[in-house]
């Protein structure tokens, strides 16, 4: 008897807390993967014009003086930090990390003339 109600408790409480947090979780990425798509024409006019680029740790930022692109770059980078860190937790690796890998790729994936920073700090056209 003692086993069936240890077994009920663990059951309700894994109904209760653990599986609405993953739930929870899966629809704040599947948020975040909404927002950053319908974001991704204005990053990629922004970047066309050399208004921002992409740095070193896997974020957006400023390269001119555009006014529009700050709450876009303030958005974008939210985001990322997020995806970073769920992916992170995930891995069990440092956000930071997980960050500086993913810009590795998208410098690999970005088009010729869009500003990327270099590991070293130094920024160049692609």
């Amino acid at each position: 008897m003692k086993r069936f109600s240890f077994r009920l408790l663990s059951f309700v409480a894994l109904l209760t807390f653990v599986l609405p947090a993953t739930v929870t979780h899966a629809q704040d990425l599947g948020a975040i993967k909404a927002r950053m798509s319908k974001r991704l024409s204005q990053l990629d006019e922004l970047k066309s014009k050399g208004a921002i680029g992409e740095n070193n740790r896997g974020l957006v930022e400023a390269r001119g003086a555009d006014a529009a692109a700050g709450p876009i770059i303030s958005a974008e980078n939210a985001d990322r930090e997020a995806v970073y860190a769920a992916l992170a937790k995930q891995t069990g690796t440092a956000a930071d990390q997980v960050g500086r890998s993913r810009a590795k790729q998208i410098s690999a994936g970005s088009a010729a003339g869009v500003w990327i920073q270099k590991e070293d700090g130094a920024w160049h056209k692609k």
